[in-house]
This record gives structure tokens, C-alpha cells and sequence, in this order.
């Protein structure tokens, strides 16, 4: 149907229905976008927007309103017991030194935690637990409830993260932590199987007073008076020296990386600004590329996301470890275009297949297991940092290397986690 589709269309309808597909298509209608639309529209400050969108949790409320009775009909949305707020996110440092300088050192450092984004409401004896998009998980994750229902104040809203640890306190694989949100059936059994730890890192609201617009370092300190057994593990104003130790005994821990905090700041949903920001340690392996796809969009007519392979030194050959079309600058995609097109052996429609002999490093946040290709295994978050001319495919990283990886992050025993798989 969809080839028969494509037949009909027009060249610019086909480009319109590709990008469609593939989640290129730019339309320009992103809620930031929209929201810089409503406040000139309404004529009132972008910021005053955003404030009440965050507190509201959505745009088209906020947009009535303000369209309706201008910028006093803003004054409706403030923090609210039970209405979850837009979480703040983190823009991404290099490095914990970048990341410092940044924020001229007046920081905290806290675990970057490879869990689910949670938000906690408590009102009394009710409390409700809500995802980083706001969707409602109480009845998921019981034993959150329980740790909340504990803490000493009637009335907060706090700011976390759940995961699921192994007995020694190491975390479990992303995957695993996720599986605790997809089902609505056996909690119980699921909970014994893969206990979830909440660990809460900012307080929004308590009996009655919001927070939002206190600074980081009071609403931790506010945190820390009601919730101290579950915090997040967090250095206050470290030195130089003391913030590479934490980071390093974060990573020793199984960790992904560190946060890093101005503690002036307030709190505000969305990306805008550099209050929060993220150092994830990636590791990396170096891959051959098996094949490529032509590019969509901006990226026509170059040969874009690749197919990355790890030697099989058992059966020869390689095991394909999945794609990625990311951390490429257009110096690169002209690059490799001619390149591999010069190691092309065979076409099919919008696939390039070439000789195994160009290894690029390839940076990645884990390994997860996957039913989609032939070792099982996926790499996660993967994204090119280089190309290695001074490795031969012969040097490439092998797929017993990728299993130990898996293993020693899902806590498996050495064996392949996919068990014998056909091509």
C-alpha cells in the first residue's frame, strides 16, 4: 500500500510522506514555538508564558486564558497539589570542568541516576506519582508511594528519580527499570521480581508554599530536612579535586555520569538556560561499518545512518549492533559519502551496502538487549565521534567484547543474552 502510495505521489509528495515517516518532517509548529506565537499574539513577556505553563502542565489552557483576559488571566495558574508540573531538564556539559566553568563553580554535584524521571504529590494520606510527561504511575510503583506516605510533611511535591538496583547497589539496565511502567497487572510479583528505589533531588512545594522561585540551594535544603534517607547522593560546592573524586566514585558505583547544579538558581521548566547541566561518561567501541542509507531532508544526497558491525571472531565476519545517523558535522557525511560509496558492493532502493574495512569510534551510553538483529544485542544512545584511519577492520572491536559490556551492566551471566539467532 505504501509503494503504491509512493508510485502516485508527486517527487515533493513523496519527500512530504518520507519525512513524514522517518520523524524528519519540520513543520514549525513545536509547543516552543507556539508559545513565543501566544505571548506576541497576546502581547505579554514569553517568560510569563512559560512560568504558567509549566504550572499548568500544557499550552492550550494557558493560552485561553491569556488570550482571553490578557496577562492578568495568568495569575490563575500557580503550583498545585495533584496538577503535575513541567519538569526542568538539563542541558548537556562536555565534562565536569566545562561544566564548572560554566557555572563559576558555585554548584552541587549529584549522581546522574539512568532511571525514570518521577514527580511525587502527597496531600495528606493521597499521593499520586506522575512520569516526566506527566502521565499519572501510582498504581505502578507502589513502594514509592509507601516511602512518600512516610515522610514527615502533610503537603509536598517532589522532584526524582526511580530505579531499580541489583542487591549490591549497583543500578540495573534502563530496559529493566522500564519494565516496571509498561504493566497494569501483577505489580506485586513484578515489585518482588525488580524492586524500585526512589531517590528525590528537588522540593517544589511544601504545606502550602511553593518553592519554585527559591533558590536550588534552599529548596534542597528544604529537601533534605523532610526526605534525608532519599536523597540523591549530592557534593555541595566541591573543589576541583573533590568533584573528580565524586565523579570517579560515581562511575565505580555504575552510574552514568553527574549532575551539576547552580545553586542559585530557580526552578523552571524546559531547556532555556544552563542551571542544570549533565556529564554522562560515554564509552565508546570502535565498529566496522557494514552499510548506509541515504539521507532525507537536508541530508538528501548523502549517505547518512549507518550500519555498525562488531567482529565475530567464532564465526567469522561480522554481527550488525544496530544504525545511527547521529554526531555527524556535513564535513563528515561528504566524507564518508565518497568513501563508502568507493567500498560500495551491492544496492537495494535507499541502502548502500560496502566492504567491511572502514572502522569509525562510535561513543554510546549501554548496551540493551534487542530481538531486532542477530547478536541480541543493541547499543544504546550510539552516535559517531570519529573515524579511525589508523585501524583496520581486522582491529575493530569484537561481539564477545559488546557481551561482556552487557553483562556486567545487566548483571547476566557471560552467555549471549539472545541464545542462537538465525543470519
Amino acid at each position: 500500500m505504501l509503494r503504491e502510495l509512493l508510485e502516485r505521489a508527486t517527487d515533493d509528495e513523496q519527500d512530504f510522506l518520507i519525512r513524514l515517516l522517518f520523524g524528519e518532517l519540520r513543520q514549525g509548529a513545536l509547543e516552543a514555538v507556539l508559545l513565543e506565537a501566544v505571548a506576541r499574539a497576546a502581547g505579554v513577556r514569553p517568560a510569563a508564558i512559560r512560568r504558567a505553563v509549566m504550572m499548568a502542565g500544557e499550552l492550550p489552557s494557558v493560552a485561553r486564558a491569556v488570550l482571553v483576559d490578557g496577562e492578568s488571566g495568568l495569575a490563575r495558574f500557580s503550583v498545585q497539589i495533584f496538577r503535575p508540573v513541567q519538569p526542568m531538564l538539563a542541558q548537556t556539559a562536555s565534562d565536569v570542568d566545562e561544566a564548572l566553568a560554566d557555572l563559576e563553580e558555585d554548584v552541587a554535584l549529584e549522581w546522574k541516576l539512568d532511571g525514570a524521571r518521577i514527580q511525587v504529590h502527597k496531600g495528606g494520606d493521597e499521593i499520586k506519582v506522575f512520569t516526566r510527561n506527566l502521565r499519572d504511575v501510582t498504581a505502578a510503583v507502589p513502594e514509592v508511594v509507601e516511602a512518600a506516605r512516610r515522610l514527615p510533611a502533610n503537603e509536598f511535591i517532589f522532584d526524582g528519580e526511580v530505579i531499580a538496583l541489583r542487591p549490591d547497589g549497583t543500578p540495573e539496565a534502563f530496559q529493566r527499570t522500564m519494565q516496571r511502567f509498561g504493566r497494569k497487572l501483577d505489580i506485586d510479583r513484578l515489585r518482588a521480581e525488580l524492586p524500585l528505589t526512589p531517590f528525590f533531588f528537588d522540593c517544589l512545594y511544601v504545606d502550602g508554599a511553593s518553592l519554585i522561585d527559591q533558590p536550588q540551594a534552599e529548596r534542597f535544603a528544604t529537601l533534605t530536612a523532610i526526605a534525608r534517607p532519599l536523597l540523591v547522593p549530592s557534593l555541595l560546592r566541591p573543589s576541583r579535586a573533590d568533584a573528580a573524586r565524586f565523579v570517579e566514585d560515581t562511575l565505580q558505583r555504575g552510574h552514568e555520569g553527574v549532575m551539576v547544579k547552580a545553586l542559585a538558581s530557580g526552578y523552571a521548566a524546559g531547556r532555556r538556560g544552563q542551571q542544570w547541566l549533565k556529564v554522562k561518561v560515554a564509552r565508546t567501541l570502535d565498529l566496522v561499518v557494514l552499510a548506509a542509507e541515504w539521507g532525507h531532508g537536508r541530508r538528501r544526497g548523502w549517505l547518512s545512518n549507518l550500519h555498525l558491525g562488531a567482529r565475530d571472531t567464532v564465526g567469522g565476519g561480522f554481527v550488525m549492533l544496530g544504525k545511527t545517523f547521529k554526531g555527524m558535522t556535513d564535513q563528515m557525511l561528504a566524507w564518508q559519502t565518497e568513501r563508502l560509496l568507493s567500498l560500495e558492493t551491492s544496492r537495494d532502493r535507499h541502502v548502500v551496502h560496502v566492504r567491511p574495512e572502514l572502522v569509525a569510534e562510535i561513543a554510546f551510553n549501554d548496551v540493551q538487549a534487542s530481538p531486532h538483529y542477530a547478536g541480541g544485542l543493541a547499543l544504546r544512545f550510539a552516535r559517531v565521534k570519529s573515524y579511525r584511519a589508523d585501524k583496520t577492520a581486522a582491529e575493530a572491536d569484537t561481539i564477545d567484547t559488546v557481551r561482556e559490556i552487557y553483562r556486567r551492566a545487566s548483571g547476566e551471566s557471560g552467555a549471549d543474552p539472545s541464545g542462537p539467532r538465525p543470519g
